[in-house]
């Protein structure tokens, strides 16, 4: 898949030129033919395309024409131009020498009647009213007028007695202006598709039928309301606007409509003031229902939308399709699918169809609760159905995709709405470069900012954002920082979402006095935290030890308003029960349920951890059954094994037999990783038997457990036969399997077995990521000082290997590697100098003692 891109060219000032992203194969791009048209000026340079790009020039979309002006000033087309529509996309030359300014077009009818100084008012078109032939004019095709109606009638009755001529597309009946519960005895109907005009010409033939003891009368529309929307606009233009409400009640009606839209517009925030002002409509509009069911759709309330709903069709008020799409909005925001799809059928039975904005919700809406598979469903049922689509539910549906890791996918769909002509807004740009951080793919995020940059967009802190959290993802918070300052030097500042990933990203590394630091900084910009940022600051104090601040912290953000979650309290908790303080973790653990936060699994099992390593069952066992009364499955086989109390860990297998809970793979995993913690080969080689005996088959997991208690008692020799098993078993060794394997090795001090185990990995087509390089580097520095030269080398060429992938490693591993270097090269050297390259931003800020010989 290559991606092809703009020239650098490209005039960012020409509006007319919309930018457009192409992630197309090259061999998919067909050119047109050449002609006048087409032909490339003289002076255009083509740059050469790199074949290990991903770049391709856009697809040519047609200048939309001029449509012509009715009466009374009728318009010829414009001429086509000779010159290329995409010239000033692609070439400099039209940046040079920009194309001259159309011409001016003539004023429109409603322009025409624009005041003038000492000008006479014109007369307004169709101003005789009983003009058939101006009223023609007017005329919808498929509409019909239907009189004599009893008055107290509803919208779906007179619906249901039509349909059966045609798909009706609309019910418009005039209610009662001093009796809004009643109609004034008529109404008009708009039938669509294709056989409109049909349909309107069968229901006219039932002129004079008896309906509900009145004899209708059925006429096709003549145009006179249309065209009295006309005159009154056309006067209202020329500032000679007749018109006066009917009541003092309608005008009554009408200010308390402008109010409730002025308190959606300044305070939205203020949702009591918001209800108060529509309540205060003496009679609500349908658009009145629309903006409140919007309103409540914008904040996920998805039972006040369905009851403002319900309220306006108990008034007599019909849905329509922008009701009833904002109603599924509800539903979508609050995560609710299956509420709206009931919402969606609930259209279909009123035969209201599905527009493009409703399916584009609805595709939105799956792909937030990551379901891309239903969402690329609706998105093929879109392009069936509807005639167009636009570029927001091209947006969704690649969100979708980018979010479940499916980047082919999105590619495609990129390249499709290319080739339909629909430019590519921004926000696809950082969904592409959110959905390769998602999937490490550093190279073509790259690819991706780059092209926003071409087609004359400005990167925003959202582009410089998404840069920062991939960098922050893959371990390169260096790259990190630069983006930083390259964002801060094009006048940019940062938001809470960015510090956030800068934090983040130093706690990673544990280097906590820049995460400080770069907090510090935040506030004094005056960016507020949000919950976010805050869980990330107790998560750092909480590691640091200093739970007494992480502590302070969340009371800070109770002041601030912002509640705590589970993730808050989680790592004070855990901080309490790694360091035996379990009657402080019980603590933490009610304030976190005063707090409103219902504890989670990983909640339990740090507390379970905790008790079972400070020898108290009686307590753990209270811990599990609260855990069953929350409908919370209990995890203590887990808690014991990771404590090494084996024991009580076979006591739990046992309970869990009388139980009659078989054993699966994830049991049998669990008990041989405790084994092999405690470096027991033999047990844990007897599970795997057993395991095989039982039928159920290990997999990647039970096999690296298994190498690792091989590894802890010094046994190589039995961990190289398991790797031999795992080949015979047609288990393929994960990076992790070697990280495990390379560590060993290097516990054995066979430095040279580990260098092996490292190229194996590259062998089998693997990235090694963070923790072989930090083994295999241990390793080789115990080493060096009396190994052959060749250690030597190997060091420095697997650090250079870092450097270029930025790997850094922690404070910690900085400090122990500068040990070890100052017995290599006392005064420094060429191996100090590439190591220190690996070493984070604040290694620098730590005495190193000197090693005593």
């Amino acid at each position: 898949m290559d991606l092809l891109f703009l020239p650098a060219s490209f005039s960012p000032t020409n509006l007319a030129a919309k930018p457009c992203l192409l992630l197309l194969p090259r061999a998919s791009h067909k050119l047109p033919p050449e002609s006048a048209a087409n032909r490339l000026p003289s002076r255009a340079v083509r740059r050469p395309l790199d074949p290990s790009s991903l770049r391709r020039p856009p697809l040519a979309t047609p200048t939309p024409s001029i449509p012509a002006v009715p009466p009374p000033a009728p318009l010829n087309p414009p001429k086509p131009s000779a010159v290329n529509p995409l010239s000033p996309k692609l070439w400099l030359s039209s940046k040079l020498s920009p194309p001259p300014p159309p011409p001016p077009l003539p004023p429109s009818p409603v322009e025409a009647f624009a005041p003038e100084s000492n000008v006479e008012d014109p007369p307004s078109v169709a101003s005789d009213p009983g003009s058939t032939a101006d009223a023609s004019e007017f005329r919808v095709k498929g509409k019909i007028f239907v009189g004599n109606l009893p008055k107290w009638i509803r919208k779906n009755e007179i619906a249901e007695f039509f349909r059966q001529f045609g798909p009706l597309k609309k019910v418009e009946l005039i209610r009662d202006h001093d009796d809004p519960e009643r109609n004034v005895g008529y109404c008009f109907l708009l039938y669509g598709g294709p056989t409109a005009e049909d349909s309107a010409a069968r229901a006219v033939e039932f002129d004079g039928v008896e309906f509900h003891g009145r004899v209708l009368t059925v006429r096709l529309d003549d145009g006179g309301q249309v065209r009295a929307r006309k005159e009154e606009k056309a006067r209202w233009v020329a500032g000679s606007n007749g018109r006066e409400y009917r009541s003092k009640w309608h005008e009554e009606r009408g200010n308390a409509s402008v109010r409730f839209m002025k308190v959606l517009d300044t305070k939205p925030e203020d949702w009591q003031t918001v209800v108060l002002a529509f309540d205060k409509i003496p009679k609500p509009s349908l658009g009145d229902y629309r903006l409140m069911v919007k309103y409540y759709a914008r904040r996920g309330d998805k039972h006040h939308a369905r009851a403002t709903f319900e309220s306006m069709r108990a008034r007599g008020i019909e849905p329509d399709e922008r009701i009833f799409t904002s109603l599924v909005h509800a539903y979508a925001v609050a995560r609710d699918m299956r509420g709206a799809l009931s919402c969606m059928d609930e259209m279909k039975t009123e035969g209201i169809e599905l527009t493009v904005a409703t399916y584009s919700i609805l595709i939105a809406g799956f792909a937030k609760v990551n379901a891309a598979e239903s969402a690329d469903n609706f998105f093929t049922e879109a392009k069936q159905k509807l005639a167009s689509l636009n570029a927001i539910i091209y947006s969704n549906i690649i969100y979708a995709h980018c979010q479940s890791g499916n980047m082919a996918r999105a590619e495609v769909l990129v390249r499709e709405m290319e080739e339909r002509g629909i430019d590519a807004p921004i926000n696809i740009y950082h969904t592409m470069m959110d959905g390769y951080t998602n999937i490490r793919d550093e190279k073509k995020c790259l690819i991706v900012f780059e092209r926003l940059k071409e087609c004359g967009f400005a990167p925003s802190v959202i582009s410089y954002g998404c840069l920062i959290n991939l960098y922050i993802k893959i371990g390169k918070v260096s790259k990190a920082i630069d983006v930083s300052r390259t964002m801060e030097l094009s006048g940019i500042k940062h938001n809470h979402k960015t510090y956030s990933m800068l934090i983040n990203g130093f706690i990673r590394l544990n280097d906590f006095a820049n995460a400080f630091s770069i907090f510090e900084e935040m506030l004094k910009t005056g960016t507020k935290p949000d919950v976010v940022l805050y869980n990330n600051i107790v998560c750092a104090f909480s590691k640091m030890g200093n739970t007494d601040r992480a502590i302070q912290i969340v009371h800070e953000m109770q002041k601030g308003k912002h509640r705590p979650s589970t993730r808050t309290f989680l790592p004070i908790i855990d901080a309490f029960a790694a360091a035996g303080e379990i009657k402080r973790a019980l603590e933490i653990f009610d304030l976190m349920r005063r707090s409103g936060c219902v504890p989670t699994v990983e909640v339990y099992n740090v507390l379970i951890h905790g008790l079972v390593q400070k020898h108290k069952m009686e307590k753990a066992v209270e811990v599990i059954d609260k855990m069953s009364l929350a409908g919370i499955k209990p995890t203590l086989l887990k808690a014991c094994c990771k404590s090494g109390r084996m024991q009580s860990a076979l006591a739990v297998t046992r309970e869990m037999s009388a139980q009659k809970i078989a054993r699966n793979t994830f049991v049998y995993n669990i008990l041989i990783d405790g084994w092999a913690r405690r470096g027991d080969v033999w047990e844990a080689a007897d599970l795997l038997q057993q395991m095989k005996h039982d039928g159920v088959p290990p997999d990647i997991h039970t096999y690296t457990s298994l190498i690792n208690a091989c590894c802890k008692a010094g046994d190589m020799l039995r961990a190289s036969k398991v790797i031999e098993e795992m080949a015979a078993a047609g288990v393929t060794p994960n990076i992790k399997t070697y990280t495990t394997l390379i560590r060993g090795w290097a516990r054995a001090s066979l430095p040279e077995k580990a260098m092996e185990c490292f190229g194996e990995i590259k062998l089998a087509g693997l990235k090694p990521d963070k923790a072989a390089y930090h083994c295999l580097v241990t390793s080789l520095l115990s080493r060096a000082t009396v190994a052959e030269d060749y250690i030597r080398s190997g060091i420095l060429r697997v650090c250079k290997e870092m450097v270029e992938n930025d790997l850094t490693v922690d404070l910690d591993t900085a400090i122990h590697w500068s040990k070890s270097l100052r017995k290599i090269e006392r005064t420094g050297g060429e191996l100090t100098e590439v190591l220190q390259r690996t070493f984070p931003p604040s290694w620098t800020s730590h005495e190193i003692p000197e090693t005593c010989d």
